[in-house]
């Protein structure tokens, strides 16, 4: 029997939440370190968080778990990371933004309306040939109800890309310097922690 390697497409889907410094170019320098390790961005999303000098990144890919160690320890030797981890999907909260632009007409508006309140999606917008729906969830969720689309007509659709914090109280790596983080996850070679 053949083993499969993971590759891009056959890896699980991986979260990873950075904090870095609200400056100028951080994005683009983030993104580049991620290209130059050969990995594919499937989504990402930036904004300030609560205090405006942090910007907190939410990206998510596919890869394996030897490089998307190297991938995070050299995300975290870049002067502008505060602190970067990966979200355990399982106990965190993934939400995503769809808008959907969908021809319509007598004929086939009530199914579309049908279709849109099964999924709790909101119409934002309907015009004698478009309707435009809005809904926000998990990516699984986007995903079902472009499915249920597949034999309309679709005539644009953008999606936000994910964004994601981890359920309860403060992440436990962001009350820790930030060292210390990269420490305990993946212990540096030649250290008493990774001797096996």
């Amino acid at each position: 029997m053949q083993t499969v390697q993971p590759t891009a497409t056959t890896s699980p889907r991986r979260v990873i939440s950075l904090l870095v410094d609200n400056q100028s170019g951080v994005l683009a320098r983030v993104a580049s370190l991620f290209n130059r390790r050969g990995f594919n961005i499937d989504t990402l999303t930036v904004s300030e968080t609560n205090d405006p000098k942090i910007s907190r990144i939410t990206v998510t890919l596919r890869g394996d778990e030897q490089a998307l160690r190297q991938l995070i320890l050299q995300t975290e030797r870049l002067e502008v990371t505060r602190q970067i981890f990966e979200l355990d999907p399982a106990n965190s909260l993934l939400r995503e933004l769809l808008l959907l632009k969908v021809a319509c007409d007598s004929k086939n508006r009530a199914e579309l309306r049908e279709i849109a309140s099964i999924y709790k999606a909101k119409i934002i917008d309907l015009s004698p040939d478009s309707m435009v729906l809005e809904l926000t969830g998990k990516p699984e969720k986007i995903d079902a109800f472009l499915t249920m689309f597949s034999e309309y007509e679709i005539l644009e659709l953008c999606r936000t890309g994910v964004t994601a914090l981890e359920r309860g109280g403060k992440h436990q790596h962001m009350q820790k310097p930030r060292q210390e983080v990269r420490a305990a996850q993946f212990p540096l070679p030649g250290s008493p922690s990774a001797r096996p």
